[in-house]
This record gives structure tokens, C-alpha cells and sequence, in this order.
């Protein structure tokens, strides 16, 4: 059996651009670091905005730093449903054609026409964690997780090699759940 892979659980977030930062909580608003995450230069914010579709609301939705170059909001596909919009599965980033929603912050509030995805599964690593696992970047693999009468193997895990990141598979709460998984579980690729 190949090496451990740290299974940690993204729940709804948004990644917010710097116009959209200054519209949402003023023209000085800076992120307010709470948490750092896993990956390097990654952070929990104080921050927190709604999330509306034209169904209901997501209220309290974080805002996970540093700022980027365009805002979009991930969801898992149960929290997309719910408001009433599709989220199409694709990496972070490729936002184009997506649906769009409006966000809500204390000092005003912005829609945008596209940024709404669900997350494509994905495994972050440095080069030397993708040659001693036996991968390569954007290489699709499959990864086990047991648990106790819910073990799982995912498909289409996408590989994600830099030397910035931090070995951990990321996936959404749906996907924790189907497998009874908590943040910090264990998976194995399996080729």
C-alpha cells in the first residue's frame, strides 16, 4: 500500500477578488486572518458573506484568503441545490459559464454572473511527494478511504503538483459524508 493522504473536508467558501472585498466591507476592508489552512499562504477570515440564489440563502458563508484575481463561491452540490442554482464540478478557477448568484456583506452587496462550481476532488503535493507516490500533475487517480461501514474509493481525483502545496486530498462535506469520512481521515491512491 502506497503512502498515507491526509483527507481534509472544504465546506462552502468563497474566495473573494479585492474590488469585490472593498464593495462587500468597505473601501478599506483588508482580510482578517483567523486560521491558517493546510496549504501555504492559505487562511481562514473573519469575514463571512450570504449567499443567495433564486431559490434560498447560504448565511455565514466564509471567506477563505488571500484575495484573487476573480471571486468565486464553492459549494457542494447538495448547498448549490438548495438555493436553487447548477454547479457544474470543475477545478478551482475555471468558473467560465457557471452559474452566478449575489453575495451580501455588511456594507453592500455584488452579483455576480458566473463563480459558482462545485470542486473537483484533488489531491495537492509537492514534486517530491508526486515521485514518491508515482504520480504526476493533473494525472487522475483513484483513492481509497475506509471507514468504519461506509469505505469509499472516489474516482477522478485530480493530482496537483507543486512545490508551494502540502500533501492533503481535499473534498467536499457531500463527499465526507457519503463515506462517513472526518477531516483528517486517511486515503490511498490506488492505480
Amino acid at each position: 500500500m502506497s503512502k498515507p493522504v491526509m483527507i481534509e473536508v472544504s465546506a462552502r467558501h468563497v474566495h473573494i477578488c479585492e474590488a469585490d472585498l472593498k464593495k462587500l466591507f468597505g473601501e478599506n476592508a483588508v482580510l482578517s486572518e483567523t486560521k491558517p489552512l493546510s496549504q501555504p499562504g492559505q487562511y481562514a477570515c473573519a469575514e463571512r458573506v450570504t449567499v443567495v440564489g433564486p431559490k434560498s440563502q447560504l448565511n455565514n458563508v466564509i471567506i477563505l484568503g488571500p484575495t484573487r484575481p476573480s471571486t468565486q463561491v464553492e459549494l457542494s452540490l447538495t448547498d448549490a441545490r438548495n438555493i436553487g442554482v447548477c454547479a457544474p464540478v470543475r477545478e478551482s478557477g475555471d468558473v467560465a459559464g457557471s452559474a452566478g448568484c449575489k453575495l451580501v456583506g455588511p456594507c453592500g452587496e455584488i452579483e455576480i454572473s458566473e463563480g459558482i462550481i462545485a470542486a473537483k476532488r484533488h489531491i495537492h503535493m509537492t514534486p517530491e511527494d508526486a515521485a514518491e507516490l508515482n504520480v504526476s500533475d493533473k494525472e487522475i487517480v483513484q483513492v481509497k478511504a475506509e471507514s468504519e461501514g461506509r469505505s469509499v474509493t472516489f474516482g477522478d481525483v485530480v493530482v496537483r503538483v507543486s512545490p508551494s502545496f502540502s500533501l492533503a486530498m481535499h473534498i467536499d462535506t457531500d463527499e465526507a459524508n457519503c463515506g462517513a469520512l472526518s477531516q483528517g481521515s486517511s486515503g490511498y491512491i490506488v492505480k
